[in-house]
């Protein structure tokens, strides 16, 4: 039974890993598609390769997740906790997916962990959670949509001499580095997160010890389904990134990928925070878009993204919880 858990677990993770794959590959490559820099397919591919590359770039978001947010319970009762917490993630993020709506995939199952943690009873370190999420979700958008806007305006400045048109073709020749350099950052986040999980599991099982190294297999499986996922594409929130916020140029793209990226590199080296991908993105696409006027945002889709982020976390531990309940009744 313990090893049968293990098994399970570790392919509810991975599959979690694939969804975030096809529900977050727009974080990358939206604003390349929208603004013709990429096709559809080469920008697919190349974010999922970054993202293969990305997830082999640390280990101190995984540790995070897996010692710093919730305790580690052991037994059956730990495996069930695990499982319940990436139901109520993947759940959440089909719900996303399926409307367009650009939520994060990371804060979907932070929200599962805290909530199948307090249905199976077990402790949550809410000093952690509060440290390494909640005070990141405020801050990390507020940054995004601040540097979006002097990046932009920086750039507007530079190139105010340059002819327009020639302005264009270099910046989407610029887009493909931006937004691989966001590709591999993506990576750099999320593949780590589900990392953390599997490692969880292990110890669980008793596989892995606390503090033991991420066992390469775990990081090779994590990337490639991260990247599978990166590479079956999530064409509703695509268009809700390149298109309905705003409709941005060439400059813009370059401006909101480079923001987004430079914050991703910083919350993982250095504070090793797991911040969302999605929330960073889409705020600097918004700081970038005001620099146009502040009117050239949309900003009714924006409110209805923003109050999207706002209930991730309780609704997915919602479902994680309620998912706990049903998987203790069955197994328990």
């Amino acid at each position: 039974m313990d090893t049968l858990a293990l098994v399970v677990v570790v392919g509810v993770a991975l599959f979690f890993t694939y969804t975030n794959g096809f529900h977050d590959s727009a974080n990358a490559i939206a604003t390349s598609i929208s603004t013709r820099a990429l096709t559809p397919k080469v920008a697919l591919l190349m974010a999922a390769v970054m993202n293969l590359a990305g997830a082999f770039m640390g280990s101190g978001i995984a540790e995070t997740v897996s010692e710093g947010l919730i305790e580690t319970p052991r037994g059956d009762h730990g495996m069930i906790i695990l499982f319940a917490a990436l139901v109520g993630a993947i759940a959440w993020n089909m719900i996303t997916w399926y409307f367009g709506l650009p939520s994060s995939s990371s804060h979907a199952l932070f929200g599962g962990m805290v909530g199948a943690a307090l249905a199976g009873a077990s402790t949550v370190y809410w000093d952690g959670v509060l440290e390494k999420i909640v005070i990141p979700m405020f801050v990390s958008p507020l940054v995004g949509l601040g540097l979006g806007y002097l990046v932009m305006t920086a750039i507007l400045w530079m190139f105010r001499r340059t002819n327009p048109h020639r302005a264009q073709r270099g910046f989407r020749v610029a887009q493909t580095v931006s937004a691989a350099g966001m590709a591999l950052g993506h990576g750099l986040q999320d593949a780590q997160k589900t990392m953390g999980i599997v490692v969880m599991a292990l110890v669980i099982a008793d596989v892995e010890d606390y503090g033991d190294p991420i066992p390469v297999w775990v990081k090779v499986a994590c990337a490639v389904m991260l990247s599978l996922g990166t590479y079956a594409g999530g064409w509703r929130i695509m268009r809700t990134l390149g298109r309905r916020i705003i409709e941005l140029d060439p400059p813009q793209g370059f401006a909101a990928e480079t923001t987004a990226a430079s914050v991703m590199y910083a919350t993982a080296y250095i504070f090793h925070a797991p911040i969302s991908t999605t929330h960073i993105i889409t705020s600097a696409i918004m700081g970038v878009g005001a620099t146009r006027r502040v009117k050239a945002v949309r900003w009714g889709v924006a409110k209805n993204i923003v109050a999207g982020w706002f209930i991730t976390m309780p609704a997915a531990a919602a479902v994680a919880a309620l998912a706990y309940f049903a998987t203790h009744l069955v197994f328990g």
